[in-house]
């Protein structure tokens, strides 16, 4: 069932039935192009669990790593060395894009990813800094899945 606050109107094209969909009056911008939903007043420490979320997927953390040893790649320079179909990489790319740890631009038709913050960067370095001294109880944790 669809909400309330949402108009839809249907129309016919052809033999194929359309259904649009049209943005609430309650919702910004950012909250029709997100690729998450918060809760309608999240609290500081769910957007902090929410942003770590973003370095939670192994392929997402392979990228920063790449971008971190070789400043910028392109979409098939990344495909190419992780070994992962293209659409997979674009779609964590756009995450990462969008909670601001990558950013792009463009050199004619190639657009280059690279890491869009310093800060990043230092993250990653700590996460290393201290998984060196925690590895084995990091590897042996039954509630964190890689």
């Amino acid at each position: 069932m669809i909400p309330t606050q949402y108009r839809i109107d249907a129309g016919e094209y052809g033999s194929h039935r359309l259904m649009l969909i049209f943005r609430s009056l309650h919702m910004t911008d950012a909250q029709l192009t997100s690729p998450f939903r918060l809760p309608a007043s999240p609290g500081p420490g769910d957007l902090v669990a929410k942003y770590f979320r973003g370095l939670g997927d192994p392929l997402r953390v392979r990228i920063l790593e790449l971008l971190r040893a070789d400043g910028e790649l392109s979409v098939g320079e990344l495909v190419e060395r992780l070994g992962e179909p293209q659409p997979k990489v674009s779609n964590h790319l756009g995450c990462l894009r969008w909670c601001g740890f990558v950013e792009t631009r463009r050199d004619h038709r190639t657009v280059l990813n690279r890491i869009a913050d310093p800060r990043v960067i230092e993250i990653l370095d700590l996460a290393h800094a201290l998984l060196a001294d925690n590895a084995e109880h990091v590897a042996a944790c039954c509630r964190i899945d890689a």
